[in-house]
Parts: structure tokens; C-alpha cells; sequence
């Protein structure tokens, strides 16, 4: 009887220090998702179909180790998340490596952080900050390399930053040791953990429209020309997240609020009002061939739209660098087309600017529209783009993406683009064509307000304007009408669907989790030594509290009972 209770306490300890070394072992394999080594946000590649036909990073979540090299031999890239700064990235192998549609478990690419970028910018211009330096150059040819793709696997945006620098250090190390990350071998594993990307559904365009009236005189106000000033204030990159657009086209919105409110002030005296009305819209859709401009236009009476004396659409003023072109789609010989150049081009040259012309036609069966004024040209109304781009881009190229960031601006070019339009206006409207008088002199009550372009200049560039993503009451778009009201009436929103031709994705931005991970044989050495430990802490504590022959005991084999025969 007294041996069987021992026996059943012997089979008690044992019990228990089985659940201690399964206890272990649960803990080891929890050893490789662990805290996190750091948390980083990350910017997804963008997801769009385009009639239909995929584009971008199809993918959200992702799950591997991390890597260094796209051309790395011997690694299942298949299971790597590979890092790439994009200082180092040869965009050559990257389009032949989508293009070969290789397998890949994931791609981050770092971006320079912003006082980086900005110091070696003006360091490749001379000091001024416009922006165009060798990196700018390549981040655009990026973009559009990434955007024309169709990408099975998930592709994010990170700045470079201390932890990540760290972490790619560390992985660059160990691939060119030999010992890339893998679950042998531990590493770093990179984890975004969201659900597969949703398409959008009914993704919407708001426009916004304001008037100044001008001097009834004797006649109905309706019956006054008008002038139309444009610009579209959505951008479209790589990275919606990213996507701010300081100069395509924030510098043109901009330019179009800073107008709006210097002929408030003329307009607001009847002694000064023109026998003009103008007309100020900030559309949506620019991106997607011009799409909320024509819904915008097309919701016009016929009245207005005859009424139009001219529209001038604003794109992308502000690194100019005293050079900008006027795109029309009407010959330059003609008459009225030639006036307006004059008109500009006398403001021009007291400016210092150097402003030409540029001709292309429209085509009316072909859907692609290359500039805002084409829409205005396709409903019979005279019009033209003012814009530093000297030819007309490709879809979404050159439409606000990551390389368009403050830096990239010029406020001197903004403001003398602002002069620029604003006086030719001016001396359109007062019939001031031939005089030399400047309307909106510096230091005047109706002078360009340099602080206002600086602090739209400073909103604007930390704003991502993509519009699927843009709801209708989406701060910005609340804003952009108030500071519209500010200055002129009758301003109202007009909310339209996007061409269904385009599709978009969700899911922009997420974080990334950093954990730095052990190696299968380290798991298992540490199991042993655990292991180890405990059998050894357990025999001790047998030994000294119950002896030598207890301990024998509970390992030596208990005899067999004979049953006694009838």
C-alpha cells in the first residue's frame, strides 16, 4: 500500500514536469513572433483596374522574412520580403523583373525622408529647392514603372528612418554572409497583418464653383461675358497615401484662390467692378482624362456656357523657373487665340517669365484628354492651359505623385504666376491692354499676398488629394469651399460619379511590424538547456528531500503481478 502511494506521487511529479517542459516548449514557439522589434507605416503600391484590366500591387498582407537583394541566389524569394532604398534601386532590372513576372513574397521600397531629400535637392539646383534633381528623376520613372504593372504580391512605401536603416543594415550584413533570413537561419520577419484589399464602390468627384459678378449697368448681369478660371485640385501617384501634389496642381489651386481674392477686392467696389463675370472652378477627376471638368461643364445651362468668353485653366506653376507655356487647342493664328497671347506675353516680360505657345489638336473620338482646357474646347469654348510642362503628359503622369512634395515648389514661381494671370485679367477686363500699369503692384492694398501662398502652399503639401479616396465631406474639399466663400458668392458643391472605367482598391496605408526572429537551432538548443535544467532541478529535489533510492525508484520498472492459477 505504501509503495503505491509513492508510485502515485512519483507519477504526480512526472506529470508535472512534463507540463513544465511543454510549457517551455509552447514558449519557444513563441519565441519568433514575439514584441515587435518596431512598428513602421507603410504606403501601399496603388490597386486600380483600368477598363477592367489590373494594375498595381494586388495584394495587402504580408507574412515572410526580409531580404536585400532581388537578384539574391539561393533564396526562395517567394518567402522574402525584399528591401530596397530607392537611392539604390536599378529601374532597369526592376521593370525586367516585373515584366518576367518573377515571384516575389513582398517588395518595400525606402523613400528619403524629407529634410534628406531636401538637402540634396537644393544641393543639385544650386541651392533654390525647386526639386528636379537626379532622385526626383527617378522616383517619377518609379512610379510610372510600378503604376503600369500588374503586381501579384504586395508592394509598400516606408521612409528610410532610424530602426528601418538599422534593420536593412543588419539584412544586408547577413545576405552577404551567406546567411540570408529564413526559419533556419532566424532573421528579421515583416509582418502587415489586414485583410485582402475591397474595391470601392461608386467612388465620387466633387466640384466647386464660385462667382464674382460684374457691373450690371443697364443690362441683365447674366448677359455679361464671362471668364473662366480652372484648376483641378486631385492628384493621382504611386502611393495615394503619399500623393500631395504640391506643384501638379496644388501650386495651380493655390494661384486660383490667391486671384479669386485679389478681384474680390475690385469687385467688391462698384466704381471698380468689370463689365466681366468670373467664373472660379475647382474641379475634380483631373487625373482621369479631365472627368469631373466635362460633368462640370455639361451641368451648365446653354446660357452660361455661351456666355464664357474664355476659360483659363491653371496646371502646375510653381518650379517654373521664369518659363511657362500657354496649350491651346485652337491654331495660334487665330485671332482670338493671338490676342491672348499678346496679352500675356507684354505681362510676361515685365515679369522676367518667358511664356510661348503650344498647339494640339484635339481629337474628339479618342477619349484621352491631356489637358483641362480640351474639355472646354470640346463644348465649342475658347480656352487654354497655363502650365511650366512644355508638352502634354501621359495618363496619370506628372499628376501630384510622391516625388511632388514641398520641396519641389518654388513660392517665387507661384507668385509670379499669380501676377502673371491675374494682371493680363486685369487689363483684359479694364481694357487696359496697351497701358503698362500694373493693377496688383507690390506693396499696394492689391498686392500678391506672399504669407497666403505659403500657408495653402504648406496645407496642400501635407494633403493627399486622391479622389476615390476623398469622401464628399472630406476635410479638405470643406475647407477648399470656405476659403472660396471667403472671397466670392454664390459658391455651391456639385457631386458626381467617376467614369466607371476606373476602379480602386482600398486599404493605402497600414503598419509594418518589425520582429527580429531566432533561428531554428537556437530554439533547440534552448529547448535542451531548459530540458536540461529541469530534470536536473527535479532529480535535486528528490535527492534532498526524499532520498537516493526514491529517486531510483521512480524510474525503475515496477513488477509484473502473477495471477494465481485456480
Amino acid at each position: 500500500m505504501a509503495m503505491r502511494g509513492k508510485r502515485g506521487r512519483a507519477g504526480e511529479v512526472l506529470e508535472s514536469i512534463f507540463s513544465l517542459v511543454l510549457s517551455a516548449l509552447v514558449l519557444l514557439a513563441c519565441v519568433e513572433l514575439g514584441d515587435a522589434a518596431a512598428v513602421v507605416d507603410v504606403y501601399r503600391l496603388i490597386q486600380y483596374d483600368l477598363s477592367g484590366v489590373p494594375f498595381g500591387s494586388r495584394r495587402a498582407a504580408l507574412n515572410h522574412h526580409a531580404g536585400s537583394s532581388l537578384d539574391a541566389s539561393g533564396v526562395d524569394l517567394s518567402r522574402t520580403v525584399v528591401i530596397v532604398p530607392i537611392r539604390q534601386l536599378n529601374l532597369t532590372f526592376l521593370q525586367k523583373f516585373l515584366t518576367d513576372q518573377q515571384p516575389l513574397g513582398g517588395l518595400l521600397l525606402l523613400l528619403p525622408e524629407s529634410s534628406t531629400s531636401e538637402k540634396e535637392e537644393r544641393s543639385e539646383e544650386g541651392g533654390h529647392g525647386c526639386g528636379n534633381g537626379e532622385l526626383r528623376r527617378k522616383v517619377m520613372e518609379m512610379e510610372q514603372i510600378l503604376m503600369r504593372a500588374n503586381i501579384p504580391y504586395p508592394v509598400y512605401f516606408a521612409f528610410e528612418e532610424e530602426k528601418v536603416n538599422a534593420m536593412l543594415a543588419d539584412v544586408e550584413h547577413n545576405d552577404a554572409t551567406g546567411q540570408p533570413s529564413t526559419t533556419t537561419t532566424g532573421g528579421y520577419k515583416l509582418v502587415v497583418s489586414t485583410s485582402e484589399p475591397k474595391r470601392l464602390t461608386s467612388p465620387s468627384l466633387t466640384n466647386i464653383q464660385g462667382w464674382l459678378l460684374g457691373s450690371r449697368g443697364d443690362g441683365d448681369v447674366v448677359q455679361l461675358p464671362t471668364i473662366a478660371i480652372v484648376a483641378s485640385y486631385d492628384t493621382f501617384g504611386a502611393a495615394p497615401a503619399l500623393s500631395v501634389g504640391s506643384d501638379s496642381n496644388g501650386s495651380g489651386v493655390i494661384a486660383l484662390l490667391e486671384i479669386a481674392r485679389l478681384f474680390s477686392r475690385l469687385y467688391s467696389n462698384a466704381k471698380t467692378r468689370g463689365r466681366f463675370n468670373l467664373l472660379f472652378g475647382l474641379t475634380s477627376g483631373g487625373p482621369y482624362n479631365y472627368n469631373g471638368t466635362m460633368k462640370w461643364l455639361r451641368s451648365f445651362d446653354q446660357r452660361i456656357r455661351e456666355s464664357i468668353d474664355y476659360a483659363i485653366c491653371l496646371n502646375s506653376i510653381g518650379s517654373s523657373n521664369n518659363e511657362l507655356w500657354l496649350h491651346v487647342s485652337k491654331p495660334p493664328e487665330n485671332a482670338y487665340i493671338k490676342q491672348l497671347h499678346e496679352s500675356f506675353a507684354s505681362v510676361a516680360e515685365e515679369l522676367g517669365i518667358k511664356i510661348g505657345i503650344k498647339h494640339k489638336k484635339i481629337n474628339i473620338s479618342n477619349s484621352r484628354v491631356a489637358w483641362e482646357h480640351e474639355q472646354f474646347s470640346r463644348q465649342r469654348i475658347t480656352a487654354l492651359t497655363i502650365s511650366e510642362l512644355t508638352s502634354a503628359p501621359d495618363l496619370f503622369e506628372k499628376a501630384g505623385g510622391i516625388y511632388d512634395t514641398r520641396h519641389s515648389v518654388n513660392e517665387a514661381a507661384v507668385i509670379k504666376g499669380v501676377k502673371l494671370v491675374a494682371e493680363s485679367l486685369a487689363r483684359h477686363i479694364y481694357g487696359q491692354q496697351q497701358s503698362n500699369v500694373q493693377i496688383f503692384a507690390d506693396g499696394s492694398s492689391l498686392a500678391v499676398n506672399p504669407s497666403y501662398i505659403r500657408l495653402w502652399l504648406d496645407l496642400l503639401s501635407r494633403t493627399p488629394r486622391v479622389a476615390p479616396f476623398l469622401s464628399k465631406n472630406d476635410p479638405l474639399i470643406l475647407a477648399l469651399e470656405k476659403e472660396l466663400s471667403d472671397h466670392v458668392t454664390e459658391v455651391n458643391m456639385q457631386h458626381e460619379l467617376l467614369d466607371g472605367a476606373f476602379s480602386f482598391y482600398d486599404l493605402i496605408s497600414a503598419k509594418l511590424h518589425i520582429y527580429q526572429v531566432a533561428s531554428v537551432t537556437f530554439d533547440l538548443l534552448l529547448l535542451l538547456a531548459v530540458g536540461s535544467y529541469l530534470i536536473l532541478l527535479f532529480c535535486c529535489l528528490i535527492i534532498t528531500t526524499r532520498g537516493l533510492d526514491d529517486l531510483i525508484g521512480i524510474f525503475r520498472r515496477p513488477p509484473t503481478r502473477k495471477v494465481k492459477s485456480a
